[in-house]
């Protein structure tokens, strides 16, 4: 039984849900997203969406909580996007943008320049004192997070002083230095 495919979703004000044949359409105020499923019968009924599975097999009920899931991230991202924030710990590590392109100092000898996809807007923002921010938003949540990983994964946060690029309100587990 899959306590999360079995809960239906309800479609928000301005989100139109379309499906045709394996291929489901969510059109919103900030885009349009598309995704292909197989194996699951999608209802929408009176502005809510439920999926149910032909059988019992591993492969159904797999893909039932699954699609769910997308289908619940898509009408959200198109309503009212997602974002994702980065913080750049450590000493003269900085970052800015100019239109689509992100421009990371992160200590090596040479900047970062990223091309971000136009589907992501990116925001820096730099306070004196404080940490550098990169902010990304978008419709997509997939898009959004394989793009902040890709800037994270440029310096990680490393576990003994705590400098890299990490997740706005991530934990990062310390370690203790050498011992005298």
């Amino acid at each position: 039984m899959s306590r999360i495919g079995n809960n239906p979703i309800s479609i928000a004000d301005g989100v139109t849900v379309e499906v045709n044949n394996n291929t489901i359409v969510v059109k919103g105020k900030l885009g349009e997203l598309t995704q292909e499923f197989s194996d699951i019968d999608i209802k929408i009924e009176e502005g809510v969406v439920t999926l149910s599975r032909p059988s019992d097999k591993k492969d159904h009920r797999a893909k039932h909580g699954l699609y769910r899931a997308l289908i619940a991230n898509m009408i959200h991202g198109v309503s009212q996007g997602w974002t994702k924030e980065l913080e750049l710990v450590g000493v003269g590590y900085r970052a800015s943008n100019q239109g689509q392109k992100l421009d990371l100092a992160l200590g090596f000898s040479h900047n970062i320049v990223m091309d971000i996809a136009p589907e992501v807007k990116i925001e820096t923002v730099s306070e004196k004192g404080k940490n550098p921010i990169v902010k990304l938003t978008s419709h997509d949540k997939q898009l959004v997070g394989q793009v902040a990983a890709k800037i994270r994964g440029f310096r990680k946060p490393e576990p003994y002083k705590g400098k890299g690029v990490k997740f706005v309100g991530e934990e990062i587990r310390r370690k203790a230095g050498k011992s005298a």
